[in-house]
């Protein structure tokens, strides 16, 4: 009875369906099998919905404010890319319910064509996880999972908010469940004319800035037998994107995409094992307009089929054994681009060995091979630990070996691609020490990575550019979190303040890579009495360079943007917001010419029902 306890202990903080002596215990059914088995081990920065809605204008604003991850974008709402710990857009994944998206092409994924909402909840994990997540997850990953509860019957959520320069986001969301069965559904529409002014910044305004953007969720889930589960998921995402212009008699241009995610699962849980079994098909499609008003001319088509086993056994209390295997069949079909019909199989097998000697221990080790195509990959592993030392105090480590595979850009771009590339290989590093005193917890996080083999665009003699394996990169630093939290009669406090130093370099020149800033900060504190709830956030990003040669005169200096919101709730369902960013009216930048917006609000509505 003691094993099978610490069992049911064990598998509940995965957020399995269980089955003790024959009897469902109901639980989430989260899609990702794989995150919480994750967050035994590494912390994950989890953004609620309703987080979220305190940076609705898109994904790029609330990553910038509530994580840290720096946010390269070229004007509010146009191209978009994350930096983890001094790494590229390309070595970050973006995972959607455990399945990698990052493009076929690109090889990373553009935030602001990825929809803020529709998710119920977004994860951040700074540092490598190719053992479990594959290509680009080599800086981090940023999660974004949808999850489906049974026994709540139906219950829904009206979200609309109307913003400065004619912005509307609306969500409209509804779920339904049983003790069998669970639905849920859930669209969202953006649109924004976008035409701020900076006067500040050579009177700057943002021309040709408009964007729109659609994206349809839909989920059900149906338990067929007491150990048997199947359940799917799909996305529909469309969008359009203006690119902004500096100056009047420049050529406006735009950009179309149109994404499709679905998944199928059957899950099969019993007390000793676990095993989910996952079907799932993702297409992108994207076209480009060198004349807004024009014909297209390039786009591309991407198409994956992707079938993925994760399977869990549990000798005992103390020792569980995890294999995962992988097929994909990536399909890209480009225009404009010299890119034909290409298409490349991927396979990955990974097994992991976790051991939980005492309650306060825990240790993991896993390993991973890939086969992509005709590419020569590496064995990958990774190592983690946590030991609760004291009450107070718990320290984590963390070792692992990643990589990103070439894109189909890299390999197939006429003229220039690169059939000789080897994919981009990191060590990497992470000492975390975690303390905690009455309701206040913090982190002290010494982080090291070493990349090899990164990927690079160079000038040849023939007059274009073509990718080859040039750079040796170092990066190191530290992040470092602080939480408080304190519930007092009718008053709720919650408080976070974030720090991160980057030092990161290509070993050849000794220079800071581009927009890595050294410094960044952010701090949120909430305040709730009864029905009413305040909250302001602070972002303050230092100095940072936007060339390669640490060029002071181009580079972007530091700034501290501060937002502030407030919410008045009715009737428990009900809550009119108020928001003001930027509330200081500082000029500020994240990509060198394109400033963002100044001061601007928002009126929104939330019902509940």
């Amino acid at each position: 009875m003691g094993i099978k306890r610490s069992l049911v202990l064990f598998l509940s903080s995965y957020g399995c369906f269980l089955f003790g002596q024959e009897k469902v215990v109901d639980t989430i059914y989260i899609f990702d099998s794989q995150m919480n088995k994750v967050k035994l081990f590494h912390p994950v920065k989890t953004i609620s919905t309703e987080d979220a809605q305190k940076n609705s204008s898109n994904l790029s604003e609330l990553l910038r404010f509530q994580s840290a991850v720096y946010i390269k974008e070229n004007g509010r709402g146009a191209v978009s890319s994350p930096s983890f710990r001094g790494t590229t857009a390309q070595q970050t994944a973006f995972v959607w319910n455990g399945i990698n998206i990052n493009s076929n092409f690109l090889g990373q994924g553009d935030i602001n064509n990825i929809s803020l909402f529709g998710y119920d909840q977004i994860g951040i994990k700074a540092g490598g996880g190719s053992v479990t997540y594959g290509s680009g997850a080599i800086g981090g990953s940023i999660h974004l999972n949808n999850n489906l509860d049974f026994n709540k019957g139906f219950h829904g959520t009206l979200f609309s908010e109307v913003a400065s320069f004619n912005t509307y986001n609306n969500l409209l969301k509804g779920a339904y469940s049983n003790e069998k069965f669970s639905f849920k559904a859930s669209g969202n529409y953006s649109v924004s004319e976008n035409d701020y002014e900076v006067k500040e910044a050579k009177s700057y305004i943002n021309r040709n800035g408009q964007y729109y953007n659609t994206n349809f969720n839909i989920a059900a889930a149906y338990k067929i037998a007491p150990h048997h589960q199947v359940s799917w998921i799909s996305e529909f995402f469309n969008g359009q994107q203006h690119y902004p212009v500096l100056f009047d008699n420049e050529t406006e241009t735009k950009y179309r995409t149109q994404n499709v995610r679905s998944l199928i699962s059957w899950d099969w849980n019993k007390t000793q094992f676990n095993n989910s079994f996952k079907a799932a098909y993702t297409e992108e499609n994207f076209q480009y307009f060198a004349k807004a008003d024009g014909p297209q001319t390039s786009g591309g088509t991407g198409k994956n089929y992707i079938l993925k086993n994760d399977f869990n056994y549990f000798f005992n209390s103390k020792w569980n054994f995890n294999v995962i295997g992988e097929y994909q069949l990536n399909k890209g079909e480009g225009y404009g681009s010299g890119i034909d019909h290409v298409s490349r199989n991927m396979g990955s097998v990974s097994g992991l060995l976790r051991y939980f000697p005492a309650t306060d221990l825990r240790l993991e080790a896993g390993i991973r091979k890939d086969f992509v195509g005709k590419i020569s990959s590496p064995v990958l592993f990774s190592f983690s630990g946590k030991w609760n030392a004291v009450d107070w105090y718990t320290l984590g480590l963390s070792v692992s070996r990643n990589f990103r595979a070439p894109s189909f850009n890299d390999l197939y771009w006429q003229p220039g691609g690169n059939m000789d590339l080897k994919p981009e290989t990191s060590y990497q590093f992470e000492l975390r020490n975690q303390f905690k005193v009455g309701d206040l917890q913090m982190s002290v996080a010494p982080f090291y990575l070493d990349i090899r083999d990164m990927i690079r665009w160079l000038p040849t003699f023939s007059g274009y550019y073509s990718p080859v394996n040039t750079d040796h990169v170092r990066s190191y630093g530290v992040e470092a979190q602080m939480e408080y939290m304190k519930r007092f009669g009718k008053h709720l406090l919650k408080g976070s303040l974030g720090y991160t130093y980057t030092n990161s370099q290509d070993l050849e020149k000794k220079k800071q890579l581009m927009y890595v800033p050294f410094h960044k900060f952010t701090g949120n504190i909430d305040y709730q009495y009864e029905f009413i709830k305040v909250y302001v956030q602070g972002l303050f990003n230092g100095l940072t360079y936007t060339d390669s040669n640490e060029k002071r005169s181009e580079a972007l200096e530091n700034y501290f943007v501060m937002n502030a919101g407030l919410g008045l709730t009715f009737h428990k369902e009900y809550t009119i917001g108020f928001k003001v960013n930027n509330v200081f009216n500082q000029v500020y930048y994240t990509m060198f010419a394109y400033p963002l917006p100044k001061r601007n609000y928002s009126v929104s509505l939330n019902i509940n029902f």
